[in-house]
């Protein structure tokens, strides 16, 4: 395991990651059950450069009183910063793992539990309930994904909610936007104003859309 700090503003959040992209430990099968790979297997357990960009939003974004899901949620730095926020966030993965690693970290931050959900987007009947706001970060990397997403954020957004993504550029967003124009959402994208804290320069966009 590695650990490590960022800073968000004047705000510390600790978390224990996976050393590398290497690692693999599914001695039970229960990854291999839900389909993921070996080579998958370790993709929630690192932070990602989409990730850290989605984590810095939100601690600047004014989401008071909202209630907040974080999709796909991965190491859950999003849900760090909000939860230290003492904002209303849940989280959900499909990763086995993923409800672990982020109940350790939640305590690494002396914060309060965040309540987590391991499903897929497929799933119909996760008892999720319906949120204000929807966040995720590089989720959109295979074609399939698209119609699945959508229909997960359907099923989960209340009526006017607001969903934001952090997409690398993997080529799929405008497709996925054209969903969500069709399901009533405004669409808008931008570039990051503030990325130096990153090793290399990020070429995605912030893809938000407002449904009122």
């Amino acid at each position: 395991m590695c650990y490590k700090t960022i800073e968000f503003g004047d705000t510390d959040i600790h978390v224990r990651t996976l050393r590398d992209k290497q690692q693999y430990s599914d001695d039970d099968g229960e990854a291999l059950k839900r389909g993921i790979s070996s080579a998958l297997w370790p993709l929630f357990g690192v932070i990602w450069p989409s990730g850290e960009i989605l984590a810095h939003h939100m601690h600047d974004q004014d989401v008071e009183g909202l209630g907040i899901l974080e999709i796909g949620c991965g190491i859950g730095l999003a849900s760090l910063v909000l939860n230290q926020r003492l904002m209303d966030i849940t989280a959900t993965d499909y990763h086995p793992e993923a409800e672990g690693f982020l109940r350790h970290n939640v305590k690494l931050n002396d914060g309060k539990e965040i309540p987590f959900v391991c499903t897929g987007w497929e799933d119909e009947d996760s008892e999720l309930g319906k949120f204000d706001l929807i966040i995720g970060s590089d989720l959109l990397y295979e074609r399939g994904h698209v119609e699945l997403l959508a229909s997960f954020i359907e099923r989960h957004a209340n009526a006017a909610c607001d969903v934001i993504l952090v997409d690398p550029g993997r080529g799929y967003h405008a497709r996925f936007s054209k969903k969500m124009v069709s399901l009533g959402y405004s669409h808008t994208q931008e570039r990051p104003q503030h990325s130096a804290y990153l090793e290399q320069p990020f070429k995605g966009q912030i893809l938000s859309y407002h449904r009122e």
